[in-house]
C-alpha cells in the first residue's frame, strides 16, 4: 500500500493491481471533494514510479513556500504569468501544472507548455508523470488544447488530473480518462489521521473539514470563526432575523480588508446553508454544532425554496469571482436578492 496515505482504499487497491500487473493506465482522473487527497495521492504513486520522494514532496502545494510563491504570482501582471507559464518540478521527470492567478486558474499558456513538455523523454528511468491540479479551473480554450495531449500521449508519459468534480469537465477529456472516485474519510479515519499529525482541537477540526484531511490540517480555526461570524450575520439578514442595517458594519470591515479573496466567505457560507438546510429537515449532522441555536433560528424562517435560492445565489457570486467582482457588492447583492 502507499505509506503515509489515508482512506480511499477502493482507489488505491485499484493503482496498486494496476503497478502490480504493469497495466497502469497513461491518463488518470482523481475526482473528488477538496482535500481528500488526490494530489496526495498522485505525488505517493509518482513516488513509487521515479523515487526521490523527497523531491517530489517538496511540491506539495500546501507548504508555506509554495503558497507564498502562488501569493506572489498572483500580485504579478498577466502579461508576465503569460510569459513564464507557471509549473512546479523538484524532481524533473514529475511536473505540476497547478493553477495560476488572481482567479487561481489552469491557464491557455500552461495548456500549451504541458503539449511542448510532453514529447521530452525522462531524464532517469522509463516515466514521466504530470501532474495537472485542478483541472476542472481550465476555461474551454485550455482545455481543448490540454485535449490534444489527451488524445495521444507519448509511451512514456503518465498524466494525472484532480477535479473537484468530473462532470465540469468536458466530456472528451473524461472519456479519454480512467475516473477514479474519492470520498470522505470516516469520522474513525479522520480521528487517526489528525492525531496522528498531533493537531490540536481534534474534534472542532473533524467536524469542519468534514472528511477531507487536507482540510483538517490547512484549516485556520480562528480566521473560519471570523468568516463565520460575518456570512452569519449576512444569513440572519438574509432571512429576515436581523435588520439589514446589522449587516453594514460587517460588510465594510470586510471591503476593507483587501487580503482575503471572496471565496473564503463563499465556503464558509455553503457550510451554514447546508446546516440550516440540515436543521430544516431533521436530518444528518450539522458541523457547527457550537452555534446551533442561532442556525436553528434561521431554519424556522426559511423554506426549502429559499435555502435553494440562497444556494443558487452563492453559486452565482462563486462564478463572479472570474470576473473579480467586488466582495461588498457581490454579498450585499445576495441579501437583498434574498430579502425579496
Amino acid at each position: 500500500m502507499f505509506d503515509n496515505y489515508w482512506g480511499n482504499a477502493h482507489v488505491t487497491d485499484a493503482v496498486e493491481r494496476m503497478i502490480a500487473q504493469d497495466r497502469l493506465a497513461q491518463t488518470l482522473l482523481f475526482a473528488g471533494p477538496e482535500g481528500v487527497g488526490k494530489a496526495t495521492l498522485a505525488r505517493r504513486l509518482g513516488e513509487r514510479l521515479l523515487g526521490r520522494p523527497e523531491l517530489i514532496e517538496a511540491d506539495d502545494l500546501s507548504l508555506p513556500r509554495n503558497q507564498e510563491m502562488l501569493a506572489a504570482r498572483e500580485k504579478l501582471p498577466a502579461e508576465k504569468r503569460n510569459d513564464e507559464p507557471l509549473l512546479v518540478a523538484t524532481h524533473p521527470d514529475f511536473v505540476t501544472f497547478p493553477p495560476d492567478g488572481p482567479m487561481r486558474q489552469i491557464s491557455i499558456p500552461q495548456a500549451r507548455l504541458l503539449k511542448e513538455r510532453a514529447p521530452f523523454l525522462p531524464h532517469k528511468g522509463k516515466r514521466r508523470i504530470f501532474l495537472i491540479d485542478h483541472v476542472d479551473r481550465a476555461n474551454d480554450q485550455a482545455a481543448n488544447s490540454l485535449l490534444k495531449t489527451l488524445e495521444e500521449p507519448p509511451p512514456h508519459l503518465i498524466l494525472i488530473m484532480t477535479a473537484e468534480n468530473a462532470y465540469d469537465l468536458l466530456p472528451t477529456i473524461r472519456s479519454r480518462s480512467l475516473p477514479f472516485y474519492f470520498a470522505p474519510l470516516s469520522p474513525e479515519e479522520m480521528r487517526a489521521f489528525v492525531r496522528a499529525r498531533n493537531l490540536d482541537r481534534v474534534e472542532r477540526r473533524i467536524q469542519l473539514a468534514a472528511g477531507s484531511p487536507g482540510l483538517a490540517i490547512s484549516i485556520d480555526l480562528d480566521a473560519y470563526d471570523r468568516r463565520r461570524a460575518a456570512m452569519l450575520t449576512l444569513l440572519k439578514a438574509a432571512a429576515g432575523a436581523a435588520p439589514f442595517g446589522s449587516w453594514i458594519p460587517v460588510s465594510e470591515a470586510i471591503g476593507r480588508n483587501k487580503s482575503e479573496k471572496l471565496e473564503l466567505y463563499l465556503k464558509v457560507l455553503y457550510d451554514l446553508l447546508r446546516d440550516v438546510m440540515l436543521l430544516r429537515e431533521g436530518a444528518g449532522e450539522i458541523r457547527n454544532q457550537d452555534i446551533r441555536g442561532e442556525l436553528e433560528a434561521i431554519s424556522g424562517r426559511a423554506s426549502f425554496a429559499w435555502v435553494r435560492k440562497a444556494v443558487a445565489q452563492v453559486d452565482e457570486a462563486a462564478r463572479l469571482i472570474r470576473r473579480n467582482i467586488q466582495k461588498t457588492i457581490a454579498l450585499d447583492a445576495l441579501i437583498m436578492e434574498l430579502r425579496g
